[in-house]
């Protein structure tokens, strides 16, 4: 049983440095997030997402380029334009999952802060 116990430990860890090789440092960047963010709505062109997240077209091409090599958007030609679309639309539930553990984090965190500094009030 212990062989097959450490066959799941190496295919786990292989899979976790699969997964920051290629989604996390994908996903480590704000404005990449904010990308993948403006493209749950459907497909963009550079243009249309540089004026979303008022960025210059080249600096939002090499975001564009990133997400695209990592596997997370696709492009599709509309006549002289090319436009940007998720490739797996599940990534933003992933993203709004982060979004709620840091939210619920910052709360716990405030909470903390709070009950400290009442603590500190009766102790005076």
């Amino acid at each position: 049983m212990e062989t097959g116990n450490a066959e799941l430990k190496d295919q786990v860890r292989i899979e976790m440095e699969d997964l920051v090789d290629n989604m996390c440092m994908a996903l480590n960047d704000p404005k990449r997030l904010m990308v993948l963010w403006a493209l749950r709505e459907g497909p963009h062109s550079v243009g249309e997402l540089s004026d979303l997240l008022e960025s210059p077209p080249s600096n939002v091409s090499q975001h564009l380029a990133i997400l695209r090599t990592r596997g997370l958007v696709d492009t599709e030609r509309q006549g002289n334009s090319i436009y940007y679309h998720l490739r797996h639309p599940k990534i933003i539930v992933a993203i709004d999952l982060l979004r709620e553990v840091l939210r619920d984090e910052i709360d716990r965190r405030s909470g903390i802060v709070a009950s400290d500094s009442q603590d500190r009030g009766r102790t005076r």
